[in-house]
C-alpha cells in the first residue's frame, strides 16, 4: 500500500498504473483551491448574471474619469494651450518689434548713406573748386610772368632796333658825307648831314 497526501493507493507492480489516479487527485485539489467547477465554461466577464454589477462599475468608472478629465486634465491642457497661445502672441509681438527696429535701422542707414554721399559730393565739389581756383591763380601768375617777359623782350627789341637805326643813321651819314665829298670835293659838317637826313626822312 502507498499513501500520498492522505490518499491510499493500492500497490502496483508498475508506475504506469499509479499515474492516472495521481493525476485525478491533483486535478481535484487544484479545482478546489481555485474554486472552478467542471461545468464552468467561458470568460467570467461574459456571464449574463454579472452584467448588472459590471454596468454599475462601468458607470462609476466613467463618472470618475469624467470628473478627473473635467477637473484636472482639461484645465491643465487649457492652461498649457493658453500659455502656448500667450507665448506665440509674445513671439509675434517680439518679431513685429524686431522688424520695426530693423526697418528703423535700415532707414537710418540709408539716411546716413545719403548724407555720406552728399558730403562726398560736397567735398569733391570743394576740391574741384579749390583746384580750379589754384589753376586759375597759377595761370594768371604764368600769364603775368609771360606778359612781363614779353614786355621786357619787346623793350629789348625796341632798344636794339633804336640802336640799329642809330647805327644805320650814322652809317648813312658817313656814306652820304663820303658821296658828297667825292662829288664836290668838300666834306659836309655833321650839322649839315643831320639836317639833310631829317629833311629826307620828312620827305
Amino acid at each position: 500500500m502507498i499513501r500520498i497526501d492522505g490518499v491510499v493507493l493500492a500497490q502496483a507492480e508498475e508506475p504506469e498504473q499509479i499515474a492516472p489516479a495521481l493525476d485525478q487527485e491533483l486535478t481535484a485539489e487544484l479545482e478546489a483551491d481555485l474554486g472552478v467547477a467542471e461545468d464552468d465554461a467561458g470568460m467570467p466577464q461574459l456571464a449574463v448574471g454579472d452584467f448588472a454589477p459590471q454596468l454599475v462599475w462601468l458607470a462609476i468608472t466613467f463618472v470618475a474619469l469624467y470628473f478627473l478629465m473635467s477637473r484636472v486634465a482639461l484645465p491643465r491642457i487649457a492652461t498649457v494651450i493658453e500659455s502656448r497661445r500667450d507665448r506665440i502672441a509674445n513671439d509675434l509681438d517680439t518679431a513685429a518689434r524686431l522688424r520695426q527696429e530693423t526697418d528703423e535701422v535700415i532707414a537710418a542707414y540709408e539716411q546716413e548713406l545719403t548724407e555720406a554721399r552728399n558730403k562726398a559730393h560736397r567735398i569733391a565739389a570743394e576740391a574741384r573748386d579749390k583746384l580750379n581756383a589754384e589753376f586759375a591763380e597759377e595761370r594768371a601768375r604764368i600769364e603775368a610772368e609771360l606778359a612781363e617777359k614779353t614786355a621786357a623782350a619787346e623793350a629789348r627789341i625796341g632798344e636794339s632796333r633804336d640802336r640799329a637805326l642809330a647805327e644805320i643813321d650814322k652809317v648813312a651819314a658817313g656814306a652820304a658825307a663820303d658821296i658828297v665829298e667825292s662829288l664836290i670835293g668838300d666834306k659836309p659838317s655833321d650839322k649839315e648831314l643831320d639836317a639833310a637826313l631829317k629833311s629826307a626822312e620828312g620827305a
